[in-house]
């Protein structure tokens, strides 16, 4: 199974913390997956449609434990995916409009877009909204790739709410318009933990954040080894001006002319290369502190570039 829809199973199997958040998630589940028709004046019926197994099993619970209504599940088998697809039908019934109300799905004028505020006055009733919103239309990429969290509602209004609670919550979302829809969502990988532990999902939170520490990890090691490329590519660069300087120098003023203190570096830089600057010193005869080294080197230099004047 993906990471995404071990996330969904983990959501719901939730358990509501008082009386009101089964009612706030169902909710959201009937806003993001329902489907409402009206059968005649003053009467709906509802269709729920998902393909997760975990969803519908909690819908179809919900709406018996919650709210007492008759309901018929057929199982559907997608042609395209070849995945099955499980449609809730909720027919026109008592307490159907009752409910839709009760839960914010209907006001006074007819469809709301937004949330109602009662549904979520409580934290933990938030939570399970929040937590409603992604079992219909969530995802979350595997934390060990690019992070990737996304929720799809269809108002402007719905976006707008869902939004705000989680920034109430401190956690940094945005939303923004994809054809007809709009989508909710969380560029940082710390953002998508911090929603993930929020609405309950405590195992993938810490599967999460192993995955950010692997990531991390890779990534200090990545630098490193960059750094220390780089400076080796510097380093050997050096070294070749180095010979190419020294050689001129010999060319124009033949060994004996030179020092012996330059004598003695320069057999050291042609004889070992690779070797930094300490590594040269540590070698010489006696041996000479870096500084020393550096100096003594800069001198040929200085009197390589002469020549070219």
């Amino acid at each position: 199974m993906s990471f995404n829809s071990d996330v969904k199973d983990e959501l719901a199997r939730v358990s509501p913390v008082c009386s009101h958040c089964d009612r706030a998630l169902l909710a959201a589940l009937i806003r993001i997956e329902g489907t409402l028709l009206i059968s005649g004046q003053g009467m709906y019926r509802l269709e729920i449609a998902t393909d997760a197994p975990s969803v519908a099993r909690l819908s179809w619970r919900l709406l018996h434990e919650v709210y007492n209504l008759r309901t018929e599940l057929t199982t559907r088998r997608s042609v395209l995916h070849k995945t099955p697809n499980y449609l809730i039908d909720v027919p026109s019934q008592n307490g159907l409009a009752e409910a839709l109300r009760d839960m914010g799905v209907l006001g006074p004028n007819g469809l709301e877009l937004g949330i109602a505020p009662e549904l979520i006055a409580k934290q933990c009733c938030a939570a399970a909204y929040l937590r409603g919103t992604f079992l219909g239309s969530g995802f979350v990429s595997d934390p060990r790739g690019d992070f990737h969290f996304e929720i799809t509602v269809e108002s402007r209004e719905m976006a707008d709410d869902i939004v705000s609670i989680m920034q109430e919550k401190g956690i940094n979302a945005r939303f923004m318009q994809r054809r007809s829809s709009y989508v909710v969502y969380l560029k940082s990988g710390e953002a998508i933990l911090e929603f993930l532990a929020y609405v309950g999902a405590h195992q993938a939170a810490l599967r999460m954040e192993d995955a950010r520490v692997v990531k991390s990890v890779r990534n200090d090691v990545n630098r490193q080894t960059n750094a220390e490329m780089a400076n080796q590519m510097k380093a050997a660069a050096a070294s070749v001006d180095q010979i190419f300087a020294m050689r001129a120098v010999l060319e124009a003023y033949g060994v004996e002319k030179l020092p012996p203190a330059l004598r003695e570096i320069i057999r050291l830089r042609v004889a070992y290369p690779d070797a930094t600057l300490k590594e040269l010193g540590d070698r010489a005869n006696p041996p000479l502190s870096k500084s020393a080294v550096y100096h003594r080197i800069r001198r040929i230099e200085q009197m390589a570039r002469e020549l070219e004047d």
